[in-house]
């Protein structure tokens, strides 16, 4: 909070490096010339011309874009003087590699891989701790603006009774593909892939509920709310019956625990679009702890359930890496992340998509093969389940039937050695 006013003493720029030039982080540029303070000194990219096209469609000027130093690897610009990395591969062993040799020399690192962070965000938080430096989540991604509304609900004494999102979720749409997304995104092919940049598979991956179940780990992860006993349920609701439906089954809800995680359906189970809809934003539910603070609530106008103890509070958008710079500046002028991952509650299940083949190759997230269902952490490790950011490249060993979830023994992993002993270390919390 009133960090613009801390910018304004701030002498030396904030030296930044990207890893990843994706849609992401090509938001984040569209807002570059505007910032204050803020130096891009390197771009890490495998496809370096691409990256330089997308800084110029984003509005950089051809001399800015010249002065970046862009390279195809992490190690080539570990040791250049730079304060904080973002992580925006979207991979989730890659970016556990990468933010561990990051954190490891000492530096800052945001997390727009929320898909690292869920899979081995607990260690690298830790990991982070132990060299004094921040792990942080990334803002203007959903995980992180509810994670805000949780801190400030519990700062001034409120319970928080529920916390979540909104997405266009249908349950004919967990079995989507890259080929089928668009047509559930509700874009043209056109539209989406060559005027807009967006990656079908990691776009097909917010429409199949992977996307839904990651970030909802990353928020029980960061709060320490609850999973819903059987995953995420996605009702469809609108903002102003939140507060009536997003409160325990004994208080004439929806939700299993008083203090859990779920996801809103902006369309109902007919695939009509529901009024008032919160499909681009986030919310939470606060419970009213005595009778005061709940003629407070009707005093003042505030959207309750019909007994007047639940309240909901919803942010309607989220600006994406249009809100970047926030985690940017809160990290260099106030040594604070914009949420992380304090507990090992929750993690992400690969499920069958359609019956697979032994041989056959999973392919991770939003991908052909698995979906992702939120578990508990126990459960995923008294079962050994493989977790969905684990699964990209693992290669079956026995066939897999429709809808049923993989284990880490009908796999062949090969992952990297820094990945394996996170997740150890994870699983020893338990």
């Amino acid at each position: 909070m009133f960090l613009h006013t801390k910018l304004e003493s701030r002498i030396n720029p904030i030296k930044i490096a990207f890893i990843g030039c994706g849609k992401f982080i090509s938001m984040f540029l569209s807002q570059y010339n505007h910032l204050q303070k803020i130096e891009i000194d390197s771009i890490v990219d495998l496809n370096i011309d691409q990256a330089k096209k997308n800084c110029l469609k984003s509005g950089l000027s051809t001399l800015t874009v010249e002065k970046i130093n862009f390279v195809n690897s992490l190690d080539k610009i570990i040791d250049r003087d730079i304060e904080i990395f973002i992580e925006a591969t979207g991979n989730p062993v890659l970016g556990t590699v990468h933010a561990s040799k990051i954190i490891k020399k000492n530096k800052h690192i945001i997390l727009v891989n929320v898909e690292a962070d869920v899979t081995c965000g607990k260690y690298l938080a830790d990991l982070a701790k132990q060299h004094n430096v921040i792990c942080s989540m990334a803002y203007g991604d959903q995980p992180s603006l509810i994670v805000e509304q949780v801190e400030w609900a519990r700062l001034n004494g409120f319970f928080v009774t529920c916390a979540g999102k909104g997405t266009k979720y249908h349950p004919t749409f967990e079995y989507s593909t890259p080929d089928t997304v668009w047509d559930h995104y509700g874009l043209t092919k056109e539209k989406a892939e060559i005027e807009s940049g967006m990656n079908p598979k990691m776009f097909n991956s917010f429409t199949c509920g992977d996307k839904s179940a990651i970030e909802m780990a990353a928020v029980s992860n960061a709060t320490n709310l609850k999973c819903p006993e059987d995953g995420l349920t996605f009702p469809p609701v609108g903002v102003y019956d939140i507060a009536k439906k997003l409160i325990p089954r004994s208080e004439g809800g929806l939700i299993d625990y008083e203090g859990q995680v779920e996801v809103l359906s902006s369309m109902d189970r007919n695939k009509k679009d529901i009024p008032n809809d919160l499909r681009w934003g986030v919310y939470i539910v606060i419970k009213a702890q005595n009778s005061y603070v709940k003629s407070c609530f009707s005093d003042y106008g505030m959207v309750t359930d019909q007994s007047g103890t639940y309240s909901a509070i919803w942010r309607p958008y989220h600006y994406i890496g249009l809100e970047l710079a926030q985690s940017i500046y809160s990290i260099a002028l106030d040594a604070k992340a914009t949420g992380y991952t304090k507990y090992y509650n929750a993690d992400v299940a690969s499920v069958a998509k359609k019956n697979l083949k032994r041989g056959e190759v999973l392919d991770g997230e939003g991908g052909f093969c698995a979906r992702g269902r939120l578990v508990t952490s126990k459960i995923s490790k008294e079962k050994k389940i493989l977790s969905l950011g684990l699964s990209d490249g693992a290669i079956l060993n026995k066939d897999i039937q429709k809808d049923e979830i993989i284990c880490l023994q009908d796999v062949e992993l090969n992952l990297p050695e820094e990945v394996i002993k996170a997740r150890q270390y994870q699983y020893s919390l338990l």
